[in-house]
Formats: structure tokens, sequence, C-alpha cells
């Protein structure tokens, strides 16, 4: 009875602080396709051409507009591919996106600036408000939906940011 009580108070604990549902896995179609379209703050995930999972976002502080520069609060705009993910991010989860690209980097030159990088989708550590902007050109989702990205898109998936 001992060792019943136990576990159950073990997977109690888990359950309650997250460690359990952190990772999940997935097992259905292969995410082949991500849109991200920033005035609607919507970002949606795609097996060809049937839609498998849409979510709100939260974008960079200054949410209008292509990125320029590093440091300007702004989401870059154009075709990426997903290059990497952190289990350990400082927003719970993230997958990073491959900007800058080549372009990105010759119009911050033009301006004589850095064009920044580290670009991620990623969770939140505050109460999501979907209009709440304020990543530094991140897109951010609830924890809760990280997990289910984090698990459903492999690196070399390509995501394409629409204004």
């Amino acid at each position: 009875m001992r060792a019943v009580t136990a576990l159950l108070l073990v997977s109690a604990v888990l359950v309650l602080s997250g460690c359990a549902q952190k990772f999940r896995t997935y097992d259905g179609p292969e995410v082949t396709y991500i849109m991200a379209f920033k005035e609607k703050r919507k970002l949606v995930l795609f097996h060809k051409d049937e839609i498998l999972e849409s979510y709100d976002f939260e974008l960079g502080f200054t949410p209008v507009g292509d990125k320029d520069i590093e440091g300007d609060g702004k989401t870059p705009e154009g075709k990426y591919r997903i290059n990497r993910k952190n289990p350990n991010s400082a927003f719970y989860l993230s997958i990073g996106i491959d900007y800058p690209n080549n372009a990105d980097r010759a119009k911050a030159a033009a301006l004589g600036k850095s064009p920044g990088g580290d670009i991620f989708i990623h969770g939140t550590p505050r109460k999501f408000r979907r209009t709440d902007d304020w990543t530094w050109g991140c897109l951010a989702v609830t924890n809760r939906e990280m997990e289910d990205i984090y698990a459903m898109v492999k690196i070399g998936t390509p995501i394409e940011i629409k204004p």
C-alpha cells in the first residue's frame, strides 16, 4: 500500500510541475510547411495542402513591418526553415528559424547595422493575451501549444512568415 501511495504522490508531483507533459510524442501526418500570418496572428501547420493545426501567437514589440536590424522588435517576413530545437529554452521550449538569410544580411549591411538573429517560435513565461506583443521578434504561443509544436515540427521544415 505504501508503494502505491508513493507512486501516486510522485505522479501527482510530476503532473503538477509539468515535467510529465513537457515532451510529447506525435505520430500523425508530417508537418511539411508552416505559415505565420502576422496581422492575423495565426500560425498554421500544414501537411501538404491539409491544415493540421492552427495557433494564435504574440509578436515582437514592434509588430508591423519586416525585421531590418537587431533590436528593432520586429518579426522577420519571408521564407525560412526551422533549423534547431531548444529543450532548455528560457521560454519553456523553442524551435529556431534560420533568420537571417542572405537578403536579410544585405539589407542590414546597407544600413550599416547587424540583422540580429535568434528568432524562434517559443512558449511564454506570462499570461498569454494574443495581442500583447512583447518579444524581440519571435513568435510566442502558450506553453501547452509549444509542447505540441515542438513534437510535431522537424528541423528542416519550411516556414513562411507573411505580413
